[in-house]
């Protein structure tokens, strides 16, 4: 099977003949743009400016993993709403040399210091989103340093240099951005140095004005010159330590000297010939594989797209693999999850029967993978003329983190560790040194053992629902690459989720959707019992590339719900 027309082949835009312009046509259920081409590398991130240095870093020398680095390091500092080098970092990694995937757990750990039981005593039934007690150990400049050993070209001072010159020399705030960061400024103002260090005399910056970051530039240059010990254990940790302790905190020069990520395998499962990668736990990648398999079975094409038969199997294939994400999924180091029985076809063959095409399953409790038979985030991603492709998403998990920004320092603490549940015995309890539970993860997919597709959709629980969609868009209704990631969008908002008491969805939960569906489609929804409501979000952000294995030509797109770009050379 040829692949050119199913990601590169444009669809019709206009029907008979005598278009005045050629134009693209907007006015239609969804509307969307071109994809993007390149023959020799190809960028797609969720700010044009980062799209623009990561093109440059190609240019200049560098591998698709140098791009993805200097790019993610603007982001910090261009889209602080999402990510910055107080959260943590995953990466999936095309390897042309070896002809294989490389998968890298940035994902630091809790405070060795702080345990279950002080959060009983203290009387809390949950972590708290923000302040000193969701911190965790910050994994994202671990990353850059062990993924640039591995596959970078270009030192770490020039790949950091772009975002060192905006931080001091000011950028101009895109609309999104400007937007969630103004929602951000009445949420953490409350904590320390984020004030000073964060607004413009009390207030977030507005669309297009100049943002500078002096602090952030000189906690990037220390790093380009220090390496990753500057962070881990030089000044910057030292001044982390006394910031937390005077705040109540409890993550220690200790906790951040101990720090390291971990390379990790890739697993995979095939969908109609794809082969279909994502990390391992404590991510929620296999919940998309989960999900798939359980699709599987369907012909999801004969439905169509938007159909009442498409809507109803994603949620409800979505229901029973999150039941499962809700129970399985944690630290391995802690709680190993049972991978390989999770994305078996034999699993789904069995947990496929729970699903019913007339009525919405109401109460869905995890399966028992054990008793069958042995046998706010951004996302980014690069490639460059060698072959390299990088999908890389990093986070502070809830738009600015916990809100603790360090004096000096010019960045923002995760808060990932509230995705800890606080009831013994739970495979995601909190304990010390252990990772939370995570929802951001990198995908790609091959076929017939070549790179055929590096891609993520960011939005927390929405994101391996967003992966099945966009697979789903390519795979089962031939849509190009732009117009997967702008189709409209379905979510599902259940109970069963890996904070909560309870593993189970007693309620059916809720789907939201995007518009552009149709009313046959939520009339249909609900005749099987789905509650069903719109809503403006919370349907992710999107940016994907694709490569043509005959050619090597490559594709790009960056959705509208973002202010990014796919851009290449």
């Amino acid at each position: 099977m040829r692949l050119m027309p199913l990601l590169f082949g444009l669809s019709m835009l206009f029907a008979g003949s005598g278009v005045a312009a050629a134009d693209r046509i907007a006015g239609q259920p969804f509307a969307t743009r071109s994809v993007v081409y390149a023959p020799k590398a190809m960028a797609a991130t969720s700010h044009p400016l980062a799209t623009q240095i990561a093109l440059d870093v190609i240019r200049e020398g560098g591998s698709a993993m140098d791009a993805a680095i200097a790019a993610n390091a603007a982001l910090g500092l261009m889209e602080p709403t999402g990510n910055g080098i107080g959260g943590d970092l995953f990466a999936i990694v095309w390897d042309p040399k070896t002809s294989r995937l490389h998968g890298y757990d940035g994902s630091g750990r809790s405070p060795q210091s702080l345990t279950l039981e002080w959060f009983q005593q203290q009387g809390h039934r949950d972590i708290p989103r923000a302040g000193p007690l969701p911190v965790s150990v910050p994994g994202a400049v671990d990353a850059w340093f062990a993924l640039h050993e591995r596959f970078g070209k270009r030192s770490m001072a020039q790949n950091l240099a772009p975002a060192i010159g905006y931080a001091r020399e000011g950028h101009p705030v895109a609309q999104t951005i400007a937007y969630y960061w103004d929602r951000s400024v009445a949420l953490h103002s409350r904590w320390p140095g984020f004030v000073e260090q964060f607004t413009l005399d009390g207030r977030a910056p507005r669309e297009g004005e100049l943002w500078k970051n002096p602090n952030l530039a000189a906690t990037l240059e220390a790093i380009a010159n220090g390496g990753r010990d500057a962070f881990y254990r030089g000044d910057i940790a030292r001044r982390i330590d006394v910031y937390m302790k005077d705040n109540g905190g409890f993550l220690s020069y200790a906790d951040l000297a101990a720090h390291h990520g971990d390379w990790v395998q890739p697993v995979s499962v095939n969908y109609r010939g794809y082969d279909v990668w994502e990390l391992p736990p404590s991510g929620q990648g296999i919940a998309a594989l989960q999900m798939l398999n359980l699709l599987e079975p369907y012909d999801l094409t004969s439905f169509g797209f938007g159909s009442v038969e498409h809507l109803h199997l994603l949620a409800e294939t979505k229901k029973l693999a999150f039941a499962d994400r809700a129970r399985w999924y944690a630290d391995p180091a802690f709680h190993p999850a049972p991978v390989e029985k999770l994305i078996s076809t034999q699993y789904a063959a069995q947990r496929g029967t729970l699903i019913s095409m007339d009525r919405a399953l109401r109460e869905v409790a995890p399966g028992t993978p054990q008793q069958l038979d042995e046998g706010d985030t951004i996302y980014l991603t690069t490639a460059d003329a060698n072959g390299m492709m990088v999908s890389l998403i990093q986070s502070n998990y809830r738009g600015m983190g916990s809100g603790m920004t360090p004096h000096g320092l010019g960045f923002i603490l995760q808060n990932r560790g509230e995705m800890f549940v606080l009831k013994p015995g739970h495979p995601n309890a909190y304990a010390p040194g252990k990772r939370p539970f995570h929802t951001i993860i990198p995908g790609f997919v091959t076929k017939d053992g070549k790179p055929w597709l590096s891609f993520g959709v960011m939005g927390g629980a929405m994101q391996p629902q967003g992966h099945v969609q966009i697979l789903v868009n390519l795979i089962d209704f031939g849509m190009n690459l732009q117009e997967a990631g702008d189709a409209p969008r379905l979510h599902h908002d259940g109970s069963a989720e890996p904070t909560g008491q309870n593993s189970a969805m007693t309620d059916g939960g809720v789907i939201e959707l995007e518009s552009g569906f149709s009313y046959e489609a939520v009339r249909g929804l609900m005749q099987k019992g789905h509650t069903v409501r719109f809503a403006n979000g919370p349907y992710g952000g999107y940016q994907a590339i694709a490569r043509d294995p005959d050619t090597g030509v490559y594709a790009g797109a960056s959705e509208s719900r973002k202010d990014g770009q796919a851009a290449g050379f």
